[in-house]
């Protein structure tokens, strides 16, 4: 994993997702991610919480809310929402044709992602942890 660790991780492995408005770059071997039950294993709330990125997910990553909902700039390698997702987006605010929730939306291979997380769901204070936002210049 890239913050902080010396680990090479090959070209042909190598998952980078980056957060929008943050900024923030994640980077780790693809299929190397541990689970700890926060959506579905390799989705963006997953790997949100492995790197300590703030995505709001008030339901716990079960699909039974829309807190965490992304835009996702590129669908390719990313899963197909299946009927449940589908169900509960219809009642999120400011759907795209990216929009996905970040606990169903799963990295099916290695490459390149950014994901945005929408202002209006953006919340300061969630679960304990405070969002980092950047002082105004």
């Amino acid at each position: 994993m890239s913050e902080g660790t010396e680990k090479i991780i090959p070209p042909e492995k190598l998952v980078r997702v980056t957060f929008q408005p943050e900024g923030r770059t994640v980077e780790f071997e693809f299929g190397t991610l541990p689970y700890d039950h926060h959506g579905r294993p390799m989705s963006f709330l997953d790997v949100a919480e492995n790197f300590n990125v703030f995505l709001d997910h008030a339901c716990g990553g079960v699909c039974a809310c829309t807190t965490c909902h992304l835009w996702i700039k590129d669908q390719e390698g990313i899963s197909e929402a299946d009927d449940d997702e589908l169900d509960r987006m219809d009642m999120a605010a400011d759907q795209q044709l990216t929009s996905r929730l970040g606990c169903q939306a799963v990295i099916t291979r290695p490459g390149d992602y950014v994901v945005e997380i929408p202002s209006w769901n953006r919340n300061y204070v969630s679960e304990g942890k405070p969002l980092t936002l950047a002082e105004p210049k």
